[in-house]
């Protein structure tokens, strides 16, 4: 089921994003991505992430809605000769029905300030994850856009849709998320890593 684009998280230009994460691999290990686990990529875009997941994780499904940019990251992945990841184009809110096993962990970046209904998503992970498994949540501090400056422009979302890390923590615990932990993400953003609750 495809139900369209979250606002304001369209793929960004390529300079500015490596710019923004020169090392997406220490971000993964620091949001808690081990060797081993099945993990999904919601929202991969062109692979930046999904590369160095692929590296770390047992098996990787990589979820974009958009075919364009799914491509170039099945491109990236390829070049890189990692083969342990399927793509799959789908809409984040169908996570539940378009990864076929349960998961151990599952990674967004730079998207949960566009989810218009965020419960929703946080159930449809949840749902999705191994007891103990965790969603780990990149996001934009709350700060004035004119602030979050990348190779000399103000980047990402509009001030207004920034949320911080209590925020997204509160959202996620009716779906049976707990919070793990948070990190700090530095210059402009944070992570929150949750935990599905054992049953």
């Amino acid at each position: 089921m495809i139900v369209g684009f979250f606002p304001a998280t369209a793929m960004p230009d390529p300079d500015w994003w490596r710019a923004l994460w020169p090392d997406p691999a220490k971000v993964l290990r620091e949001m808690g991505a081990e060797p081993g686990m099945i993990a999904v990529d919601l929202c991969c875009g062109d692979g930046l992430f999904t590369l160095p997941m692929a590296h770390i994780a047992k098996r990787v499904y990589a979820i974009d809605i958009d075919p364009v940019v799914l491509d170039r990251a099945r491109a990236r992945l390829a070049a890189a000769g990692a083969a342990n990841c399927a793509f799959v184009v789908a809409d984040a809110m169908a996570v539940n029905g378009v990864v076929p096993e349960p998961v151990d962990y599952v990674f967004l970046a730079n998207t949960f300030h566009g989810v218009l209904d965020r419960l929703g998503l946080a159930s449809a992970v949840a749902e999705k994850l191994k007891p103990n498994g965790q969603f780990a949540i990149v996001n934009w501090h709350r700060r004035p856009r004119e602030e979050t400056v990348v190779l000399d422009q103000p980047r990402g979302p509009k001030t207004e849709l920034r949320i911080e890390a209590d925020e997204v923590t509160a959202i996620a615990t009716p779906a049976g998320l707990v919070l793990n932990r948070t990190v700090e993400l530095p210059p402009y953003h944070y992570g929150v890593v949750l935990q599905r609750r054992r049953e």
